[in-house]
């Protein structure tokens, strides 16, 4: 099995990379693990123009950056998961963009002709935020569980650890989410 790891924080140390860094190396034992640090690359936003809409079996954003060759390596892929700390009660900037870019990989959304080049791939979230997920963390995964319904991706689990002002403050609790990511993810297969 292949797993694509996109972490979507702009720092490399924190907290969000410690714990997936964690996950990482327990999915590693047994399966291939591809990881995208999104702040390596040059993702600009989505331009909205639809031109990726007249190809249907590739990734056809018309922008020259570096999203569509991340999106083969996530075409290569079983299962996705996307890491980001807690910005505003959303994604980062850099993961928002390349979420955004998402748009070239469905064609005919909502009609007869509904399909997404990553259907049927396994999605897990995982977030980390400096204070509670009520009232905090909870936009964010409303927002991913929207985002795999629309890319036709099967959901293993949305895993958000709260309290997290540090990488060294996150201790157990970042094995504890690692473990229980692993467990899910390998479960699921």
């Amino acid at each position: 099995m292949k797993v694509t790891t996109i972490l979507g924080s702009p720092r490399k140390n924190g907290n969000t990379a410690k714990v997936l860094g964690l996950l990482e190396k327990l999915l590693a034992q047994g399966h291939k693990v591809d990881r995208i640090d999104i702040a390596d690359f040059q993702v600009r936003g989505c331009l909205g123009c639809g031109a990726c809409k007249k190809i249907t079996d590739q990734p056809g954003c018309v922008q020259d950056d570096e999203a569509n060759a991340l999106f083969e390596r996530m075409l290569d892929s079983d299962i996705l998961i996307y890491a980001s700390p807690l910005y505003s009660w959303g994604f980062t900037s850099q993961m928002k963009a390349f979420i955004d870019r998402h748009f070239c990989l469905v064609t005919g959304y909502g009609g007869p002709d509904y399909q997404s080049l990553i259907a049927g791939k396994r999605l897990a979230l995982l977030v980390t935020c400096d204070g509670p997920i009520e009232n905090n963390a909870d936009l964010i995964q409303v927002a991913f569980e929207r985002i795999g319904d629309y890319v036709r991706c099967d959901l293993v689990g949305k895993y958000i650890i709260p309290f997290s002002s540090t990488p060294d403050a996150l201790k157990d609790k970042a094995i504890e989410v690692a473990r229980q990511m692993a467990k899910d993810i390998v479960g699921a297969c």
